[in-house]
């Protein structure tokens, strides 16, 4: 069905169908060039590129940004920022500052010593791997790599090996919770966006990611034992004394360290309480107790008890003054602000193809091209992170995008969540360049950009291609 066009607009290039698939070409092709020529920040690219999309597609001034005279006027960016932020801020916000209270406590630090210990030396880089999954789930990508980067250096210096083999399948461990896993900015932003519970967006997350991150394990050992790098003595020397200056200013000495199972309980409550949650209206019929499940399960709630136990546990417990608390929590926040105003943009972009029509033409054009939609989703997204290197940009943008391919048709909440792992997929594919993840690598680890290329480029790419081919062959029997 074309949709109508609309009155009032500024602009509109073409009536119909063509007209409104040019409209997505231009928003598209400036997007790209804002975030990759013009070097502009993603979001005014994602704000800017609505509003122009909005205005050619035919869109009024007043249903984009509303009017002072008339208070009942729906504002499309308003509604689409507010939309997304509602149920993504306060998750991501939770998960971060429940990842800074385990990292300055130093409960990665015993993960991956115990793990090592209980591996063995010959086991090592397993261990680390083990520990990126673990650690990953509550912490961002770069927080994992400050962190866990100096017992990666011990660990290849004692073994005398390549950095590669200890460092690769820390790196596929992270990279794997950070794309597929909440509450990482990506899933939840896409959760958001196609109204999927969590609960299902961690049970994918999971079955889609562990044979991803085994199949980048294998390759790890793979090109490990090819490419030697040396362990990086200016990046040991720099990271000890960064950790030593974040410590001083963020947290209180630490007199004994954490217990594992301490660890592990915290980072696994808020994930079993969640899935609790969700399949509770499976299991249970509508009751009291149902109702207690659902509420202890919610995101919001459910991690608000993660946040409190580690406040309790790693902090009061064992000395930590309440205004440490208050500073560890509050300095991990001031990175989340880009995050969210990214993903916030994304849902603008979103509501902007919507409420134009240009969402409707783009789904009633894929659906003649044939291809399932979840093959689609991985597509777009890879083009879109290949193109400009931002893992959040291509899941928010391509969300919006296949948004109205799943709105039409009568798909599960397991269907869906398995197309956002496809999307989450395509935003990790082939590294390079562009991505500031690639150079963090390189600079963390001492490996040149040649190698890095080579490695770590190649790495993302088996995580990306893997976990689409799970996520693509459990859609059929969904």
């Amino acid at each position: 069905m074309t949709p109508p066009p609309h009155t009032g607009g500024l602009l509109l290039l073409i009536d119909g169908t063509a007209g409104l698939l040019t409209v997505a070409a231009i928003g598209i092709a400036l997007l790209l060039f804002l975030i990759i020529k013009a070097r502009l920040q993603p979001f005014v690219a994602l704000l800017a590129v609505s509003i122009a999309v909005g205005l050619l597609a035919g869109l009024s001034v007043t249903e984009l940004f509303g009017t002072v005279q008339r208070s009942d006027a729906v504002s499309t960016i308003e509604s689409g920022m507010g939309g997304i932020l509602g149920h993504v801020a306060i998750i991501i916000g939770l998960g971060t500052m429940l990842g800074a209270i385990l990292e300055v406590s130093g409960g990665a630090e015993v993960l991956a010593s115990r793990l090592l210990g209980l591996f063995g030396e010959k086991r090592a880089p397993l261990a680390m791997g083990v520990t990126g999954v673990v650690f990953g789930i509550p912490v961002f990508f770069d927080v994992g790599i400050f962190v866990l980067a100096p017992i990666v250096y011990a660990a290849a210096k004692r073994s005398g090996k390549s950095i590669l083999l200890y460092c690769l399948p820390l790196l596929a461990g992270l990279s794997m919770t950070h794309a597929f896993l909440p509450p990482h900015p990506g899933p939840v932003a896409a959760a958001g966006l196609l109204h999927v519970d969590l609960g299902w967006v961690i049970l994918m997350g999971v079955v889609c990611g562990i044979p991803a991150v085994l199949a980048a394990w294998v390759f790890s050992a793979w090109i490990g034992r090819r490419i030697f790098v040396a362990v990086p003595q200016d990046m040991v020397e720099a990271a000890e004394e960064a950790k030593r200056a974040v410590r001083a200013e963020q947290g209180e000495p630490r007199e004994e360290p954490v217990a594992l199972g301490t660890v592990l309980a915290i980072i696994g409550t808020p994930l079993v309480l969640i899935l609790a949650a969700t399949f509770s209206s499976i299991a249970l019929d509508p009751s009291t107790g149902r109702s207690v499940v659902e509420f202890f399960g919610h995101p919001f709630v459910a991690l608000t008890i993660a946040l409190l136990l580690a406040y309790y546990v790693l902090g009061i417990r064992r000395g930590w003054s309440r205004k440490s608390l208050e500073t560890v929590s509050t300095s991990s926040l001031k990175p989340v602000g880009n995050i969210l105003l990214v993903v916030g943009a994304g849902g603008v972009f979103g509501a902007v193809l919507k409420a134009s029509g240009v969402a409707q033409a783009l789904s009633d054009t894929f659906n003649d091209v044939g291809l399932p939609v979840i093959v689609l989703s991985y597509l777009i997204s890879v083009v879109l992170r290949v193109a400009q290197g931002s893992a959040t940009v291509a899941i928010v943008t391509t969300a919006g995008i296949v948004a109205p391919l799943l709105s039409e048709g009568d798909h599960s909440q397991a269907f869906v969540a398995l197309v956002i792992m496809a999307i989450s997929a395509g935003s990790i594919f082939a590294s390079h360049v562009n991505d500031g993840g690639f150079w963090m690598v390189a600079k963390y680890f001492g490996i040149s950009e040649r190698d890095t290329l080579k490695t770590w480029t190649v790495l993302e790419t088996v995580l990306s291609v893997v976990g689409f081919v799970v996520a693509a062959g459990l859609s059929i029997f969904v």
